[in-house]
């Protein structure tokens, strides 16, 4: 029972292993998951997607009024995209919200990839589309050495 609780209590909280990328080491970690050219974005668009949702904070949780989440480095919604603890709720990325606070990103990215296949593309992030869409990003990856 104990273990059981420990284990929920887990998936509560953010990791101890919290991690605020800078810019290029994001960049570069963004290009090895094969980000950049994903469905025609570039890797400039994911850098600057990052820093406007998290300020490129892996921990990153956004708590909504109506008892869902945003989370992790693109602040992935608990709404239709992960799981934590309201049942009934769609899971469309088959993981824990918690899984999106991993500072290796694999799931993180996994699940992006997986929300930019929809229509909207990186337009389902508000974020992007306000302050990303349409601009010149080039500085988001200026200076990067890849």
């Amino acid at each position: 029972m104990l273990l059981a609780l420990v284990s929920l209590l887990s998936c509560l909280f953010p990791s101890s292993d919290a991690k605020v990328y800078g810019r290029c080491e994001l960049a570069r970690v963004l290009q090895d998951f094969g980000l950049d050219g994903y469905r025609g974005y570039s890797l400039a668009d994911w850098v600057c997607l990052a820093y406007f949702t998290s300020g490129f904070n892996t921990a990153a949780v956004d708590h909504e009024a109506d008892g869902s989440t945003n989370n992790g480095i693109f602040q992935i919604s608990s709404r239709r995209w992960c799981r934590n603890l309201t049942p009934n709720v769609p899971n469309m990325c088959r993981m824990y919200c918690s899984d999106l606070l991993n500072p290796n990103l694999k799931d993180t990215v996994i699940c992006a990839m997986k929300i930019t296949q929809e229509p909207q593309g990186l337009g389902y992030w508000e974020a992007w589309r306000h302050h990303c869409q349409g601009k010149d990003l080039t500085d988001w990856v200026d200076g990067c050495d890849f």
